[in-house]
C-alpha cells in the first residue's frame, strides 16, 4: 500500500526525465512548490522502500497499465508491473494487456530518428540481456530493432534508432529482459506507440528483422542462471557488455 501511495504521489515527477516533457515538468514544478518538505521526505522514504523491493520495469515509453503513467487512474494501474511473465506463458506477450487495454499512444516515433527508452527499479539481478522489439499484428509477432547483450538493465537508459524501413502506424513497442541471476524468468513490458516516416511494408519488415527471443515461458526454451543469454539473431543494432562481444556464441541453443 505504501508503494502504491508513493507511486501515485511521484508519477508526474518521474515523467519529467522522458521525451517531450515540457508540460509535465511545469506541472511537477507547481506541485512541488505547494508541497511541504516533511511531506516530500516521508514519501521519498516510502518510494525508496518500494523500489528497493521491486524488479525492473520499462518506465519510458509508458507501458500499458503502467503505474508511472499519469493518465492511468485507479484500476488501470498495475502495481506489479515489474513482475516477470508467468512461467506457464499464460500472459505472454505483454502480460496480456494488449488484449484488454484501450489503444492510446504514449510515444510517437519518426523513422530514422534517435530516441531512448528507460527502465526503473532496483533488483537488476546482476543484469542480463534485453531486446527492444516492435509488433504490428497485435502481439502475434515481435521483430527486434535492438539487442543489448549482457549488462542489461544495469544502465537505466538505452538509446536506439527507429529504423528507416519500419512500418507506419500503430505498433506495440516491447522491452524484454532475461536476468543473469535469480529465478529463470522473462520480463516484458509493452507500450502502444505511433510510428511515422517509415518506408517499409509489413512484409518487408517481417523479412528484414529477426523474431524476439522467447524463453522461460513454457515454450521449451530456458536460460541458465549465471550464464549470459546471447541472442542468436540480435538484429541490426547491437551493444555488448559483461565481457561479451560479437564473437560470443549464441546461448541457449533453442530452435
Amino acid at each position: 500500500m505504501a508503494y502504491r501511495t508513493a507511486i501515485n504521489s511521484v508519477e508526474s515527477a518521474t515523467s519529467s526525465i522522458h521525451h517531450h516533457t515540457n508540460t509535465a515538468t511545469a506541472v511537477v514544478y507547481n506541485k512541488l512548490a505547494r508541497t511541504t518538505m516533511h511531506f516530500n521526505s516521508v514519501f521519498s522514504v516510502l518510494l525508496s522502500c518500494g523500489l528497493a523491493a521491486a524488479h525492473m520495469q520499462m518506465s519510458w515509453p509508458y507501458p500499458m497499465r503502467s503505474p508511472l503513467d499519469p493518465q492511468n487512474k485507479g484500476s488501470d494501474k498495475d502495481f506489479d508491473m515489474s513482475n516477470p511473465l508467468s512461467p506457464s506463458g499464460s500472459n505472454f506477450p505483454c502480460k496480456g494487456y494488449h488484449k484488454n487495454t484501450p489503444w492510446r499512444a504514449t510515444a510517437e516515433y519518426q523513422a530514422g530518428e534517435s530516441y531512448n527508452m528507460t527502465v526503473a527499479g532496483a533488483a537488476t539481478h546482476s543484469g542480463g540481456s534485453c531486446q527492444l522489439s516492435l509488433s504490428y499484428d497485435e502481439g502475434k509477432t515481435f521483430k527486434v530493432i535492438k539487442s543489448m547483450v549482457g549488462g542489461c538493465p544495469l544502465d537505466f537508459k538505452y538509446d536506439f534508432t527507429m529504423p528507416s524501413d519500419v512500418v507506419n502506424g500503430h505498433a506495440l513497442f516491447a522491452w524484454s529482459w532475461f536476468n543473469l541471476v535469480g529465478n529463470r524468468e522473462m520480463y516484458m513490458n509493452c507500450a502502444n506507440v505511433e510510428v511515422s516516416g517509415g518506408s517499409g511494408s509489413k512484409q518487408s519488415f517481417e523479412n528484414n528483422y529477426p523474431d524476439m527471443f522467447v524463453a522461460n515461458v513454457g515454450n521449451g526454451c530456458s536460460t541458465v542462471e549465471g550464464k549470459h543469454t546471447v541472442f542468436a539473431h540480435p538484429g541490426k543494432q547491437v551493444t555488448y557488455a559483461g565481457g561479451l562481444d560479437a564473437s560470443s556464441p549464441p546461448f541457449p541453443n533453442c530452435s
